[in-house]
């Protein structure tokens, strides 16, 4: 090969590069001094609204929430920020992404979400996540400030976990890693999208599927109890907290008789469940609230999983399971940049029974709930992290919602991003601004 073409080539790799590390902006620095944002409208993600309320936080914990607060604040007790119009939320926090772990779908380089073979729990997805993703900005700018980063694929596809989303590196961004994800098998099948035919065809090798799960989380479970071993089986070492119930285990699963199979499943092995998908919880929703069984439901913007569905059923849904008292959240499943959208998927719930505070709940402090976060995040409460967004118009309204300020742990954010920066330099060139 000529030396001044491959000079050239490495050259342009170089040039790729610093130009994609130049598209994130630098993560924010530790808080330093007291933050006011005054006369706002509060909402604390568990159903209270405060008006013309103070909140200010230091040490990246909330220190003040009051609402017509006595004092009076000017400049020599800490940055002062007048929000007089202006809306505070709790950081929003997206279950079931790929935050970070996919770059560009079609480069397959970029895609670190899945592993070789159908049994993987000591898949850690943590250890994959890309805090240079240019994604993440974009996902940020619209006030989720937290994701919950997870595997894909096979029967037991990794360990999950919850990351904030201004870092580093994985080690700064981990909040927490949550639990162990799993896919039930189905007992129909519709084929792929390719599929010459809609109709379902039955899962002939359904019972075989659920009974290998079962032989292998036996094998787990005798792994787990007899202690100390020998020799370390790195697999069942990642299941271990599943059967004291310190980690979740997650399962990916829709129809009622594939849930109550789960159920049935998590019961016999002494395991904390969270239910993903979900699509026809709201069939079940007593049982679901009877046994506390937490649901991450998928997206509200898509068609209802069965023909016989009413059309508008995914709206519906989480303002039934909320009347029927199931601890829920709203997800994008497998989603990355589409996190951006998660609040308006919530404003849609709105549309459709839930109130404003019910579908803020479901994208924060329920979310922080099901996650086990709610300790540290997911409300806006005295001692908790200072984890916030403050917009000009309504979170869930695409068409008000605009993020003016963002806060992780008392860290302002910057919410510059590729797309922004975009829009800036062709609204310039066409005089749109």
């Amino acid at each position: 090969m000529n030396k001044s073409f491959l000079a050239a080539c490495i050259f342009a790799v170089i040039s790729l590069n610093a130009s994609a590390q130049s598209d994130v902006p630098a993560p924010a620095r530790k808080q330093t001094k007291s933050v006011y944002l005054t006369h706002a409208t509060i909402h604390t993600g568990n159903g209270k609204v405060l008006n013309n309320a103070t909140i200010s936080f230091d040490n990246g914990k909330i220190i003040v929430l009051d609402e017509n607060p006595s004092f009076k604040t000017d400049e020599t007790m800490g940055k002062v920020i007048d929000c007089t119009g202006k809306h505070i939320y709790p950081g929003i926090i997206a279950a079931n992404t790929k935050v970070g772990l996919d770059e560009i779908e079609a480069v397959r380089a970029t895609n670190d979400y899945s592993e070789v073979g159908n049994y993987n729990p000591d898949a850690r997805a943590i250890i994959a996540y890309n805090t240079d993703s240019r994604v993440t900005p974009t996902v940020r700018s619209n006030g989720v400030l937290y994701a919950q980063s997870t595997p894909l694929y096979g029967t037991v596809s990794g360990t999950s976990a919850v990351v904030q989303l201004d870092a580093w590196n994985w080690e700064d961004a981990l909040v927490k890693e949550d639990g162990v994800w799993m896919n039930w098998p189905s007992m129909q099948s519709r084929g792929g999208w390719w599929a010459e035919s809609a109709s379902p065809t039955t899962n002939k090798d359904y019972d075989k599927q659920v009974n290998a799960i079962k032989d292998y989380f036996r094998d787990a479970k005798s792994y787990a109890d007899a202690g100390v071993h020998d020799k370390t089986n790195l697999r069942f070492e990642a299941m271990r907290d599943l059967f004291s119930k310190a980690k979740t285990l997650y399962v990916n699963v829709g129809r009622v008789k594939e849930m109550q199979h789960t159920i049935a499943f998590a019961e016999e092995f002494g395991l904390r469940l969270v239910i993903s998908g979900g699509e026809e919880s709201w069939m079940m929703a007593d049982e679901l609230a009877k046994k506390s069984i937490a649901v991450i439901l998928g997206k509200t913007h898509e068609l209802p999983g069965s023909t016989d569905a009413d059309i508008d059923q995914p709206f519906k849904t989480p303002a039934m399971l909320q009347k029927a008292g199931v601890l829920f959240c709203l997800s994008i499943p497998g989603g990355f940049w589409q996190e951006r959208n998660l609040p308006f998927n919530a404003g849609t719930a709105v549309a459709y029974g839930l109130t404003k505070e019910e579908a803020l709940a479901a994208i924060t402090s329920n979310t922080a709930k099901i996650l086990g976060v709610d300790a540290q995040i997911g409300t806006l409460e005295k001692g908790k992290e200072a984890s916030l967004i403050v917009s000009t118009g309504d979170v869930l309204d695409m068409k008000t919602s605009n993020i003016e300020y963002a806060f992780i742990s008392g860290r302002q954010i910057d919410l510059n991003n590729k797309q922004k920066e975009l829009n800036t330099k062709f609204s310039k060139k066409y005089g749109v601004n």
